[in-house]
């Protein structure tokens, strides 16, 4: 299956347009996590345990919406947007949506 942010896929035009996809996970940051970040915020550097986190949130999101568009029986997922919010008490948890549209060349 071809996920692309793109609004076409070069020399492979469209056939059929089956409809938006969507994906989406939600995953809470835990304490250990929030405080490690803090100690990379004082002392400068990339928060590695949060952007592992943010990684496993943009790929579940995306084998999720996958999963939908191959029901559909597309070959493609185009124009996919990917977005990220906190929420939650506190903003305790990360949000990642993406959507797109499933095609069949």
């Amino acid at each position: 299956m071809i996920l692309t942010t793109t609004n076409s896929v070069e020399g492979r035009p469209a056939r059929e347009y089956l409809g938006v996809v969507t994906g989406e996970t939600i995953i809470g940051a835990n304490f250990i996590k929030d405080f490690f970040a803090g100690i990379r915020d004082i002392v400068g550097g990339r928060s590695g345990s949060y952007e592992k986190v943010l990684r496993e949130a943009k790929d579940s999101a995306l084998r999720e919406m996958e999963e939908r568009a191959r029901r559909l029986g597309a070959d493609a997922v185009i124009g996919i947007d990917i977005d990220y919010e906190t929420i939650g008490q506190g903003n305790s948890m990360i949000m990642v949506t993406c959507s797109g549209t499933a095609v069949r060349f």
